[in-house]
């Protein structure tokens, strides 16, 4: 094991930090090239384009649960996790290369539907991210303890991913989509190939932060990685929240590949309605005079259901910011839609890189990761709504994009630290899962009913509104969680050595 992680030094988080951050390069490069190429370079609706961003959220649902819950379960390389990083950056970085070649990938398969190709390389793409993304964040759970050293960790992480995405956003802007797409690739296949073989698993997790005694005694000795795989029962019930959200994604994906309809929009109706109660009731639900255990599933469908509702305004601003920026400032050519809105994402993770680690952590470890999170994204809200109002330059953009990187800061670390602290450390990869759900789902409402109202109406600034709006529902919702609390653990991996020494060749 090298020094600095036997330190938690700040090099160690830095490092820890490299595996994730190759993956959400590779998101950063398909925001702002993949919209812009759709539309631009093959012609493509926006209807169409919604239609091929839904591949992320589906592989999100299929990719992150079944890895999650596999990754727990096995000890391949050294690691559980290091195996489905390694896979997932040599697929992301090889997908990455084909997005510019959607045409010759046609011409070359000798197919006439462009919408077809595009769909099936941007599923690619993000099975290849959903494969590594929830084993790089579970490492960070893995390796850190409990409280302020693992909130540090998931805003490290936030800091080095922040900066790379800062710089891709400005490589597109000054040197084109295309350049950028090809020098991430290899960056995002160097930082998820290198960094996983300096980094030492534990390979033995508790579940609420036992004692070695404890550990010891819960492990069989010759299995030590005991299988505990989920039933489709359990996952079901731990998404209750989302159930809405859930009903709402299998019929539009249905509506949109096959044109069934089901007139007067009950079925929207039936599954806004189901999400508001489900919502409520998960938030009323009380942790106190409950075992740890049950405590922690109340909490942990407390943070899907605050979680969920940020991530509509998130994504629908991520597909469909070219779309406002050409209806405010309609004198700008395509090149420069594209140019304006990557410098308004640049503008964005700029904040989202420096907040974390500079203010998100100090201000989280004084009043709390939950208040923090909550405040942060106000201030996004705030943000969207004063773009609608004043955002007609894009100057003014890229300043009011700061205010909403405040939010955006705090959405990619905090919840995560949040999460952590609230389920079994050896179902770390289940529940990091279960948890990207409340991104992924509603992300199928911006793929599909945004998409079809940002279409279907002249003015695009309701784009914004509705994020504005669905923001500060999450912020509401925030404010109803229980701040978690924290476990002063040891490091796990310094704990697995002991074990390991107390006991032999177990």
């Amino acid at each position: 094991m090298l020094e600095i992680q036997k330190r938690l030094s700040n090099s160690f988080y830095a490092l820890l930090a490299l595996p994730a951050t190759a993956m959400g390069l590779g998101l950063s490069i398909q925001i702002a090239a993949l919209s812009w190429i759709l539309t631009y370079e093959y012609g493509l609706s926006i209807g169409d384009v919604g239609l091929v961003w839904a591949t992320g959220p589906i592989a999100g649902i299929l990719g992150q649960v079944i890895i999650g819950i596999i990754s727990d379960n096995v000890w391949v390389m050294n690691g559980r996790r290091r195996i489905f990083i390694l896979i997932g950056g040599v697929l992301a970085s090889l997908m990455l290369l084909a997005l510019p070649n959607i045409g010759i990938i046609q011409a070359g398969l000798g197919i006439e539907a462009i919408l077809g190709i595009a769909i099936v390389i941007s599923m690619v793409l993000d099975l290849s991210i959903n494969v590594s993304f929830n084993p790089t964040r579970s490492l960070i759970a893995d390796v850190t303890p409990e409280g302020r050293s693992r909130t540090k960790g998931y805003t490290w992480m936030q800091f080095v991913s922040g900066t790379f995405g800062v710089l891709s956003y400005a490589v597109g802007a000054l040197y084109g989509n295309i350049f950028l797409i090809y020098s991430g690739a290899v960056v995002v296949l160097l930082f998820s190939i290198i960094p996983p073989f300096f980094i030492k698993e534990p390979r033995y997790l508790g579940r609420y932060g036992e004692d070695e005694d404890e550990i010891t005694k819960s492990l069989a000795l010759k299995d030590p990685t005991p299988k505990e795989y989920a039933g489709l029962g359990q996952v079901f019930h731990s998404i209750r929240p989302l159930w809405g959200f859930l009903l709402y994604g299998i019929y539009a994906i249905i509506k949109r590949t096959t044109g069934f309809v089901i007139d007067g929009y009950i079925v929207e109706i039936i599954a806004g309605v189901l999400t508001v109660i489900l919502v409520a009731q998960a938030l009323m639900k009380s942790e106190a005079g409950k075992s740890k255990e049950e405590a922690g599933k109340i909490g942990f469908q407390k943070v899907l259901a605050a979680h969920s509702f940020s991530w509509i305004g998130v994504q629908s601003m991520f597909i469909y910011m070219f779309a406002f920026v050409d209806f405010r400032m309609p004198d700008l050519s395509e090149e420069m839609v594209g140019t304006v809105v990557n410098w308004s994402f640049f503008s964005l993770n700029l904040i989202a890189a420096l907040l974390p680690v500079f203010a998100l952590e100090p201000l989280a470890n004084k009043f709390g990761r939950v208040k923090t999170h909550a405040t942060a994204l106000v201030f996004m809200a705030v943000g969207y709504m004063a773009i609608v109002l004043i955002g007609n330059t894009p100057w003014t953009m890229y300043i009011l994009m700061m205010v909403v990187g405040i939010g955006w800061a705090s959405i990619i670390s905090l919840p995560f630290a949040i999460m952590s602290q609230k389920v079994a450390q050896n179902q770390m990869g289940l529940y990091m899962g279960l948890f990207n759900l409340s991104v992924v789902l509603p992300q199928l409402v911006s793929s599909f009913a945004i998409a079809e109202l940002v279409q279907g109406v002249d003015n695009k600034s309701v784009l914004l509104i509705l994020c504005s709006v669905t923001v500060a529902m999450s912020a509401i919702c925030w404010f109803m969680v229980r701040e978690p609390k924290d476990e002063m653990t040891e490091n796990p991996v310094l704990l697995d050595e002991k074990i390991e020494g107390q006991s032999g060749d177990l």
